[in-house]
């Protein structure tokens, strides 16, 4: 039985990302479980895979569940879908799209598939977490009242004593004479 690896990285930012290890027996529904729990999303909003190339191009689309939406070849359906009959390459690539009015785009890409089976792990499982994922929900859940009473404190917003807007440029002159600028009194004996 192959074990197929998949590295799910955010769309945004590449540095985040999440392996995950699946039976290639196991479904895209399966699949896209694994990646809501590796991310911490919850299983309320509409999601597709969509088989892809080294240009992340989107394909064939393979749904969670038919949608109301024009469609060029009707999806195929994750539960129905075993991931095997997907993959075409060594370095297969998908897109996961998860909630289409926030339109969450995780690249997912094939990254190892081996015969060896971990017995200490239930398959799909998470094998490496790199990066703070986004927050499905905003800021909030991530730090609750602390965040604004951080902002408060330090007043995030507004430039302080000392500190000048970028662009500002008053004062700028006198600033280049006293930290060696072209300034009257200097000699080459200076140093």
């Amino acid at each position: 039985m192959a074990i197929l690896k998949f590295r799910a990285s955010f769309e945004e930012d590449d540095a985040i990302y999440r392996d995950i290890v699946i039976k290639h027996k196991q479904t895209f529904a399966d699949l896209h479980f694994a990646i809501l729990k590796a991310y911490e999303f919850d299983n309320r909003h509409q999601a597709t895979f969509y088989r892809s190339n080294d240009n992340w191009q989107r394909g064939r689309e393979i749904s969670f569940e038919k949608y109301d939406k024009a469609y060029v070849v009707p999806p195929l359906l994750m539960a129905e879908t075993i991931i095997a009959t997907e993959i075409f390459d060594t370095n297969q690539k998908f897109i996961f799209e998860y909630d289409f009015s926030k339109h969450w785009t995780f690249l997912i890409e094939l990254i190892n598939v081996s015969k060896e089976i971990n017995p200490k792990l239930t398959y799909p499982a998470c094998t490496r977490v790199e990066g703070i994922g986004p927050q499905q929900y905003g800021t909030k859940s991530l730090l609750g009242d602390k965040f604004a009473d951080i902002e408060e404190k330090y007043d995030l917003h507004e430039a302080k004593e000392g500190f000048i807007e970028e662009g500002d440029e008053t004062d700028n002159e006198d600033a280049e004479d006293s930290f060696g600028g072209e300034g009257e009194g200097e000699t080459e004996d200076s140093f």
